[in-house]
């Protein structure tokens, strides 16, 4: 399937039903993260004089770094020093867990597909390439320790993103099939791992933009969760599944 961001958008979730369940990314997905890693890697890359103490911009964020898992981040940045890459993505990850505290906020929207989900008792499971420390952090600031029933980690599967490994973990994990889940992801990486599983994409646009998202082949693209393209085929699914919401 391809992306759309038009009416047609409606149907790209009705080969699923009956829906079974909803597989998520953390960062940039169910919370708006990736200004804080940004400014994060900024500062531990400034303080190392990386690239002449120049800051790195978003725009090389974006294609470097974001949705990747920190062994690969560290093999771009450092790539004739991998220790001294992991150690500054160690020491970047630190600083993330400092500033997130005060600044980490849902995407606008998530309480009312969280609701989405629980109304109809589907599976739910976080699938993150982030460390096991910040992804902890992130759900437990979210409030969505109760809701997740299994978070899997790139780092303890043979494969980070944008392998599929994570995502068939995911679905192991919960006991659901492919055939009846779907994903909410926000980074190319991500994205490609879902639709190498073989499960339709949804695709926010909260860390990077529309045309960038595109190459990866998501089913449908949406701003946030209160976008009205992500509840018209959400109502489309509820249709053909015979299902509503408590």
């Amino acid at each position: 399937m391809t992306a759309s961001s038009g009416v047609d958008c409606k149907s790209v979730l009705c080969g699923l039903s009956p829906v079974e369940a909803v597989l998520f990314d953390i960062d940039g997905t169910v919370c708006d993260s990736d200004p804080i890693h940004y400014a994060a890697f900024r500062e531990v890359l400034q303080e190392i004089g990386f690239n002449g103490g120049v800051p790195i911009t978003e725009d090389y964020y974006i294609e470097n770094i974001s949705g990747n898992h920190n062994d690969n981040i560290a093999r771009i940045l450092f790539p004739d020093d991998f220790e001294r890459g992991i150690k500054l993505t160690d020491d970047k990850e630190a600083m993330f867990r400092r500033l997130v505290g005060d600044k980490l906020k849902p995407v606008s929207g998530l309480d009312k597909v969280r609701k989405w989900v629980e109304d109809r008792g589907l599976k739910r499971a976080a699938v993150t390439n982030a460390p096991r420390p910040n992804a902890e952090l992130m759900i437990s600031i979210l409030g969505l320790s109760d809701f997740f029933q299994a978070v899997i980690l790139g780092s303890e599967c043979e494969h980070a993103k944008p392998h599929p490994e994570p995502y068939l973990k995911g679905l192991e994990a919960i006991k659901a099939s492919k055939e009846h889940t779907f994903i909410f992801e926000d980074s190319v990486s991500g994205i490609k791992a879902g639709v190498a599983a073989g499960m339709p994409v949804i695709a926010l646009t909260t860390g990077n933009p529309e045309h960038i998202l595109m190459e990866a082949k998501p089913s449908l693209i949406i701003k946030n969760y209160d976008d009205p393209k992500l509840w018209a085929a959400l109502e489309e699914l509820d249709k053909k599944s015979g299902t509503r919401g408590a």
